[in-house]
């Protein structure tokens, strides 16, 4: 396999769209296509970089729910009751 180079290759856009296929074969294997209309410059097709394991932020890692520990004796409603029936 040959080493890319590290100038672009450029191309007609009539050549790009007739051997298009070819052309994404280029820049898979590390080569830039700059592509022409009318002699000039108008878009490049470049390799993908490797991209990094994108890190999540620490406030947007979940968290565990937080568990409450309950009274074991009496439910809510049965305080507001008892408050009720005792008076204020």
């Amino acid at each position: 396999m040959q080493a890319p180079s590290h100038l672009p290759i450029s191309v007609p856009l009539s050549e790009f769209r007739a051997n298009t296929s070819a052309m994404i074969d280029l820049v898979e294997k590390g080569e830039t296509v700059r592509i022409l209309r009318h002699g000039k410059p108008v878009a490049e097709l470049v390799p993908m970089q490797p991209q990094a394991e994108q890190k999540i932020p620490r406030w947007k890692v979940p968290i565990a729910p937080l568990n409450y520990l309950k009274p074991p004796s009496k439910s809510g409603a049965q305080m507001i009751i008892e408050e009720r029936e005792g008076g204020w």
